[in-house]
């Protein structure tokens, strides 16, 4: 009998910073779906993403490219058809299915190798290649007319369910949960053909409310010392203007110019990141149920983290760790060896060659990232491994306001960071000064020490790091010489 080729469950959040379950100090969420995971798998302390915003995150996640090799640099900029995902790579004998948000694009239509495609976002009409496609809704909102909804909203002249409408609906009618119940049936459906599936959820991306509001108690809500605090006084501006106009906001009606009215906002997260796990469950349960779990490679990760009022930021979009280290489980019940936690930086450029390699399928030579299956193996480690992130001079922040304006057009320089193995972090802007912080001795990044003249030499060192990596990848963009 022919060896049964292993089955691929993909799961990813948006926005999920890394601190958000038991296995990465917190034991106050609840998220027991995914603590039980955690227990069953490799858990990555320090995985990065390749850029801290959605549509390019989501690129590397799905192509094994950095973002400025994909083509897309930025948000809602489509993935071209000529760039193939991970899905594409895989034998024709796999199923492939994606379901939720893909924000690459044409959001509701099957493409790149997925055959399956059960859509859950109708808000990103403005990017759909054809004119024509602007008829067709998502799976989701149909979903919701079927059980007479009414859309309260419009975009590109059709009506459609705001974000706000879909967050306020009851638990078992939310995005989260519609998405656990139509990837539990795929997987019933599939059981006898190898798959890959991936599970895409908005949550806990803004709006920032939903059924589970109430679940986590205010006052339990543990907080870290760059709570509501300031940026250091010497880090960029942008980086200082960000945090002044939020601390002076009120945003998703939480007053945050006051304790009260973060620890409001974060409750939600937090609710949201439960109504994610409660979704989770659904789906890996079926897996047991199917007798599938074994032979089931799983990831659950997420395309970029939040800030949610350390150093008085609200979202993404920066270079802090609460914005670009994110939470990476991955159960391989197949492989011979015990789940374990696995320290050093991993980044994301390195998931599709490592899924590929668990899956027994050649990587194409195109591949930017390396398989890091010795690692799971115990035949490496990562202490040697540098890290690098992009930001490419795009907008992160919609901006209707005067602040959130100055905030844009001080987000339109590209920057370039590296996290070494030595756990230094240093990121350079295209003007105005740079940013160094040891992660060791300030894990919470509260000192900048780039302006330090003892320092020059490691900035030095970092920066021939940085220049080493693009000229592998290719990257145009030009550092300041410090």
């Amino acid at each position: 009998m022919a060896k049964k080729c292993p089955n691929l469950l993909y799961i990813f959040t948006d926005q999920q910073r890394a601190d958000t379950m038991q296995c990465y100090g917190n034991k106050q969420i609840e998220v027991p779906a995914l603590n039980a995971l955690a227990t069953q798998s490799f858990v990555f302390d320090r995985a990065y993403v390749s850029q801290p915003v959605c549509s390019p995150s989501r690129a590397t996640m799905m192509t094994g490219l950095w973002p400025h090799t994909a083509g897309v640099p930025a948000c809602n900029v489509p993935l071209s058809a000529e760039v193939p995902t991970f899905a594409e790579m895989l034998p024709d004998d796999y199923a492939c299915a994606y379901m939720g948000k893909w924000h690459l694009g044409d959001e509701i239509f099957p493409q790149h190798g997925f055959e399956t495609w059960v859509g859950s976002e109708s808000s990103y009409r403005h990017g759909y290649s054809d004119p024509e496609r602007l008829s067709q809704f998502s799976d989701y909102y149909n979903f919701l007319v079927e059980r007479g909804f009414e859309p309260d909203s419009e975009n590109k002249g059709a009506p459609v369910f705001s974000r706000h409408m879909e967050a306020g609906m009851e638990e078992g009618l939310t995005k989260a949960s519609f998405l656990g119940d139509r990837a539990a049936q795929y997987i019933r459906e599939q059981r006898d053909q190898p798959f890959a599936l991936c599970v895409s959820y908005l949550e806990p991306h803004p709006p920032h409310t939903g059924p589970l509001n109430a679940l986590h108690d205010l006052l339990k809500l543990p907080t870290g010392p760059a709570f509501m605090e300031k940026p250091p006084t010497n880090a960029p501006l942008i980086i200082r203007l960000m945090a002044a106009i939020y601390m002076e906001s009120e945003e998703y009606g939480c007053d945050l110019r006051t304790e009260a009215g973060w620890r409001e906002v974060m409750a939600r997260y937090w609710g949201n990141t439960s109504l994610v796990d409660r979704s989770v469950a659904k789906i890996l349960g079926t897996l047991d149920e199917c007798g599938l779990a074994e032979d089931t490679i799983v990831v659950f990760t997420s395309d970029h983290g939040e800030q949610m009022g350390d150093h008085g930021i609200l979202g993404k979009t920066v270079m802090y760790e609460e914005s670009v280290r994110v939470p990476l489980l991955l159960r391989a019940p197949m492989l011979d060896a015990a789940p374990c936690r696995i320290d050093g930086n991993f980044s994301h450029i390195d998931l599709v060659p490592t899924l590929l390699d668990l899956l027994e399928v050649p990587a194409p030579n195109h591949l930017q990232g390396a398989s890091r299956l010795p690692v799971l193996r115990g035949e490496a480690d990562l202490a040697d491994n540098d890290v690098f992130i992009e930001w490419n001079g795009a907008d992160g922040h919609p901006g209707p306001s005067i602040g959130e304006a100055e905030i844009n057009r001080s987000m339109a320089q590209p920057l370039r960071t590296v996290i070494s193995a030595e756990r230094w972090k240093l990121s350079l802007y295209g003007h105005g000064p740079g940013e160094l912080y040891d992660l060791n001795a300030d894990p919470y990044e509260r000192e900048n020490l780039f302006d330090r003249p003892e320092h020059c030499e490691r900035i030095d060192n970092l920066i021939a790091r940085l220049l080493h990596w693009q000229q592998e990848t290719d990257d145009q963009v030009q550092l300041p010489m410090v």
